[in-house]
């Protein structure tokens, strides 16, 4: 089998509707696929009936912000409770904090490039989590920079004068919140250094204490070097080794299917269900 357990929709910060990252990952030669938008599960109920008409395994993700005091932590979430209280919680204040971070930022960046929040709002559409990737689709709109990866190289990225922070929660407490909603938390993309500050390796074993389930090893973020140590740390620890595409539609060049997850780790992930 073919799974990809890392993808993203308009929902958030991907380019199509649910069900057309669900179409086009039936055309990748996907058999398993996961929705993992930013903070929110507003895609799921879309993305699970065409995944069906597909013949596609659906997989109901999230990436949940977090944090380790000031580094920046994406934690996935498979097959969380929809209706958790708690966790829902947590999703609503990190969501409502992008928003007031994304304003901040762009009255920054307005003062060197022309840009204005209706922009960043025309982008965004629909989705229910505004992040940096709509700021960048604005300036791109603007004729400002070629695409968005060349807006996170400059004014978008974490050092940039123009950065500002948002509310996230701590990544023991969303390890734990996910498990009580009866998900199973995979840390994505755990050596992507070239994004900012990485956890050292004693982080990833407090949280493996905490329930962490497995290591998004296998990831175009990470190079040699850093499989090679979130290999040995997912064997000391007992974690189960992913591999995904974190698929962002045209927004970004990643492709469906350019890394998976084994068929051995998902029914590792698949029995960890709560």
């Amino acid at each position: 089998m073919r799974i990809d357990l890392h993808t993203h929709s308009a929902v958030s910060d991907g380019t199509g509707a649910p069900a057309q990252v669900m179409r086009e990952a039936a055309e990748a030669g996907l058999d398993v696929v996961a929705l993992t938008d930013h903070d929110s599960i507003d895609g799921w109920e879309e993305a699970a009936a065409e995944a069906d008409s597909l013949g596609l395994r659906f997989v109901p993700g999230i990436e949940v912000s977090a944090k380790d005091r000031w580094v920046s932590i994406h934690m996935l979430a498979y097959w969380p409770r929809g209706d958790d209280a708690a966790l829902a919680s947590f999703m609503d204040r990190t969501r409502q904090s992008r928003v007031i971070r994304a304003q901040t930022m762009v009255e920054r960046i307005a003062i060197d490039y022309p840009l204005a929040w209706e922009d960043v709002v025309a982008h965004a559409g629909d989705a229910a989590t505004v992040g940096r990737p709509h700021i960048a689709d604005a300036l791109v709109a603007r004729g400002h920079f070629e695409d968005r990866s060349a807006v996170f190289e400059d004014v978008l990225h974490n050092r940039s004068r123009y950065y500002v922070p948002h509310y996230a929660p701590d990544v023991h407490d969303a390890v734990r919140s996910i498990r009580a909603a009866g998900g199973v938390p995979v840390f994505a993309h755990p050596g992507a250094h070239a994004r900012g500050r990485v956890v050292p390796d004693r982080v990833i074993a407090s949280l493996a204490a905490a329930g962490l389930a497995g290591l998004e090893v296998d990831h175009r973020d990470h190079d040699a070097d850093a499989v090679a140590r979130l290999s040995a740390l997912a064997a000391r620890h007992g974690l189960v080794r992913t591999g995904s595409s974190d698929y962002h539609g045209t927004g970004k060049p990643n492709r469906l299917g350019e890394n998976l997850t084994s068929e051995e780790s998902f029914e590792a992930l698949l029995r960890q269900r709560g």
